[in-house]
């Protein structure tokens, strides 16, 4: 009794060891992020890439990302799920490395015509790499979270996530636009894609740190993608899935334009254009914690629900004005608030609907579903931005006015169709905005204070 007492606590104290180095270890992630993902639709536009080539990067990653998923789900039954993480993220830090030679090609003018076509190769190589790891890290993550507290810890590692990925992606477009000025934007690209490689090694590093619960997948716990695919309509989780792939379906019609739209139509320079594309993350930041108390209380779906009451205006909102203040504190603020609420939400409904032995191959599926619907959605795009001739308004509005609508008819027709699944407090719209907002405001943003001068305890700065 004593020793499983003293073995209870060792693995109550290594899970929470392991929290603080999964946060680290999204710092550095959100760097990798910050100096390489965000600046990958830029790069192709200052190598000449095509709009709807540049739509093509959503359509074809979003289908091979998902794919490599469920590669990535089946070697669980193989190998441990640090194992996997460990190899993936090494292999991903190396697939920065292409991006970097692309853009002294450029230099050199050494095959111009074909460089777009290869950085979409290499893109799309890097995106498999990047998600063949996730079922494996998402079933662990769940494994060192209390259930009680998952909302609470996601949106606390979100934020203090997106409050590096804000404040160095800011950095690194003021640095780019120094470097266009003075004639070097392509030494700029590949110091920074340098950068997201360094980043993704000391993720690596850190991940290795890491404590990891055994998982025992027992007999008959598998199941083929074309049986989730048969009873999905059948159960609240596949209504889910089906849900969620056309929300992304609807989204990917005009999301991988809008880099299109703030620098080709607009004519926004870097650092213009990152200040508004990450405004949104800023304000999920500051409602993020608030999210993630709210669907711990009254459940996800309810969160989800209210998220889904402003996603549809999001595209139309972009287009109605081209001033910076206005698309920042309009479209970019309504967007991040909505989309912290629905992703987050999102993600903890599969820890709420699907068993732990389970995790790894149902998110596998679901993210195969999600990029499918990617595909489609940034492939319509893409074909929209070619094709589509319109005299009396630009093709590129017409588009984001499209997804709006499709938004609007995937929603009401999808989500009443999806329920609440774990007990939660009865819902009242002035209880909530009394006990949420009111009463938890105060701390939460106190807390957020907290969380972001404790970086430097987490990265141990002295």
């Amino acid at each position: 009794m004593v020793k499983e007492k003293k073995e209870t606590v060792k693995v109550k104290e290594l899970k929470h060891q392991s929290r603080k180095h999964s946060i680290k270890e999204g710092i550095f992630a959100s760097i990798k992020g910050a100096f390489g993902d965000y600046y990958v639709s830029p790069f192709a536009i200052a190598i000449n890439a095509s709009n709807s080539l540049v739509a093509l990067f959503g359509a074809i990653t979003g289908l091979l990302g998902p794919i490599s998923q469920l590669f990535g789900s089946k070697l669980i039954e193989k190998y441990s799920r640090k194992k996997i993480t460990l190899k993936f993220i090494f292999l991903e830090a190396l697939a920065w490395l292409p991006f970097i030679i692309i853009a002294l090609l450029f230099y050199r003018g050494i095959w111009i015509e074909a460089l777009p076509f290869l950085l979409l190769f290499s893109f799309a190589l890097y995106s498999v790499m990047s998600n063949i790891v996730k079922p494996a890290w998402f079933s662990w993550a769940g494994d060192i979270v209390n259930a009680k507290q998952r909302g609470r810890w996601f949106a606390k590692r979100h934020l203090i996530m997106g409050f590096v990925l804000v404040i160095v992606t800011i950095l690194a477009s003021i640095f780019l636009d120094y470097f266009t000025k003075q004639g070097w934007i392509m030494a700029g690209f590949m110091i920074l894609f340098g950068l997201a490689f360094l980043a993704r090694i000391t993720c690596w590093k850190i991940t290795k740190k890491q404590y990891e619960p055994k998982i025992k997948l027992k007999k008959g716990y598998y199941f083929s993608f074309f049986e989730f695919i048969i009873n999905a309509p059948k159960n609240n989780f596949g209504k889910f899935t089906i849900f969620r792939s056309f929300i992304a379906f609807a989204a990917s019609i005009s999301s991988p334009l809008l880099a299109v739209y703030l620098l080709r139509n607009l004519g926004f320079n870097y650092t213009l254009y990152m200040g508004i594309t990450l405004a949104g993350t800023f304000f999920s930041l500051i409602i993020m914690d608030l999210w993630g108390k709210f669907a711990d209380k009254y459940g996800n779906y309810k969160a989800i629900v209210i998220s889904c009451i402003i996603i549809p205006l999001i595209p139309i909102l972009w287009i109605l004005a081209p001033s910076p203040t206005y698309l920042i504190f309009v479209p970019a603020l309504l967007g991040g608030v909505a989309w912290a609420g629905f992703n987050l939400s999102a993600s903890n409904f599969i820890y709420d609907n699907v068993s732990q032995q389970k995790r790894g191959l149902v998110v596998s599926y679901y993210n195969l579903l999600i990029g499918i619907g990617i595909f489609l959605g940034a492939g319509l795009g893409a074909f929209l931005i070619k094709f589509l001739k319109t005299s009396f308004i630009e093709p590129i509005i017409l588009i984001f006015i499209l997804g709006s609508v499709i938004r609007i008819f995937v929603i009401l027709i999808g989500l009443p169709r999806i329920k609440e699944v774990r007990r939660t407090a009865k819902f009242s719209a002035s209880r909530a905005f009394k006990n949420i907002i009111i009463k938890e405001a105060k701390p939460t943003l106190h807390e957020e204070v907290h969380e972001i001068i404790s970086i430097k305890e987490y990265l141990h700065i002295k």
